[in-house]
């Protein structure tokens, strides 16, 4: 045991306990491969998000500066009969395209670096089933969203970017509302969690806080992926708590009530409606920089691309270049809000749950593939949840507070041989 697990040990047992030092015997668990291999990944993150901005930039400049989407506009107006229809088809071949374009780089992120992490479980045809299933989804969606999208843009063109953020925003709560029941079982077989204490638990942490659910069930993440999950989705009547079977088979008892005691915080709090109304500002914002971005453009490259305006489907490719780049600045933004939202659900589940070190344990695993000890800029930009060093020391600090307030605190040395093995386990997970 290093020097510092010794501390920590001895300050987890003494009446003085110091959040700090059992924080750090917390993190001490982890040996420098491990951390390493985490950190590579994570970090590697940060150059994808440019990559994928750059790659999407590059197609969309092929597809305008080729004629690629004027020429298509212009069959398609003549094939077919409706406007309606014709934007319908130019979406759905854009994003066909657009995702052959890309392939190398997706299947180059979503299954090879995922492998060479030991992240994934999954056989390359599996996952290319997968990806072509997410496919045929992505091209209804985006075929519906942005036909009413663009209809909206024609009707009211100075004020569009309006009236398009109302859209986005219904559209996401119909998505929010069907995926529970329609969507994510084509992915992932759900089936209830077995009686037993832990559903008992489960159910009655739900039911001490509001939350209208009567069958707690597992999926089988394992199939795709050696990650811990779970969530708490749905409105209008789908809500449906659930956890994936990596969790359940690799993690205590104490760490699943944790991490669901974190997700029935997002619940409780309405996350979910703080996130439409955040995410409705930060959308409207998007639109009328890509409304007056699309308009510079065109003035410049119109001609050249045959784009008459906004409202036209050819400028698709010009228009989505345009919120991706609003999107790639507005990173650090989007990061702060979610993860504001998160370490608000990880203070209710301390309190709904009250188990820091099963807490702590699960911030752990999660160190697999997640940076457990960023710097603060780099986690204000990057980090869309807290890392694992704020999530540990916040639960200790938590857990400072209640042995202060007179409760007691035993089996340290237990939870400090468990921590251990959570770092062994992480240890091993690599390459293939």
């Amino acid at each position: 045991m290093f020097l510092s697990q010794i501390a920590g040990l001895a300050a987890q047992a003494a009446p003085g306990f110091d959040p700090e030092t059992a924080t750090q015997a917390y993190l001490a668990t982890l040996d420098g491969a491990a951390r390493a291999r985490s950190d590579a990944y994570f970090e590697g993150g940060y150059w994808l998000l440019l990559v994928n901005l750059a790659v999407g930039l590059a197609i969309a400049a092929l597809l305008l500066q080729t004629g690629f989407a004027r020429t298509l506009r212009d069959r398609l107006a003549v094939t077919l009969k409706f406007r309606w229809l014709t934007t319908a088809a130019f979406v759905a071949v854009y994003v066909l395209v657009t995702a052959a374009l890309s392939f190398p780089l997706t299947v180059y992120e979503g299954f090879f670096r995922e492998h060479a992490y030991g992240l994934s479980t999954m056989t390359l045809p599996a996952w290319l089933g997968e990806t072509a299933m997410q496919l045929v989804i992505n091209v209804i969606m985006g075929a519906v969203l942005l036909t009413v999208v663009y209809a909206v843009i024609r009707a009211a063109r100075r004020t569009w970017w309006l009236w398009a953020t109302g859209v986005s925003v219904f559209f996401l709560a119909l998505m929010i509302f069907v995926t529970p029941v329609y969507l994510a079982p084509l992915f992932n077989d759900y089936t209830p969690l077995e009686e037993g204490e832990l559903r008992d638990d489960i159910l009655a942490l739900a039911h001490a806080n509001g939350i209208p659910a009567d069958n707690v069930y597992v999926f089988d993440v394992s199939r795709q992926s050696n990650r811990i999950t779970a969530n708490v989705s749905g409105l209008f009547g789908t809500t449906r708590i659930s956890l994936s079977d990596t969790l359940i088979e690799n993690a205590d008892p104490d760490e699943v009530l944790a991490v669901m005691g974190h997700e029935m915080g997002h619940y409780t709090l309405n996350h979910l409606w703080e996130m439409f109304a955040m995410f409705a500002v930060i959308l409207a914002i998007g639109f009328a920089f890509t409304d007056a971005l699309f308009k510079w453009a065109n003035r410049r490259f119109g001609g050249r691309w045959g784009i008459a305006d906004i409202g036209d489907i050819a400028g698709l490719p010009l228009l989505m270049a345009c919120l991706s780049v609003y999107f790639f600045l507005a990173t650090p933004l989007m990061n702060t809000i979610i993860r504001t939202n998160e370490a608000e659900a990880d203070i209710f589940g301390l309190n709904a749950a009250r188990e820091p070190d099963g807490f702590a344990t699960a911030a752990l695993r999660l160190s697999s593939y997640r940076k457990i000890e960023p710097g603060p800029l780099e986690e204000w930009v990057f980090f869309d949840h807290p890392s694992g060093h704020a999530r540990i020391l916040m639960s200790m600090q938590w857990k400072a507070g209640q042995l202060a307030a007179g409760a007691s605190d035993q089996n340290a040395q237990l939870r400090l041989d468990r921590a251990e093995a959570i770092a062994a386990e992480v240890a091993h997970t690599g390459g293939e």
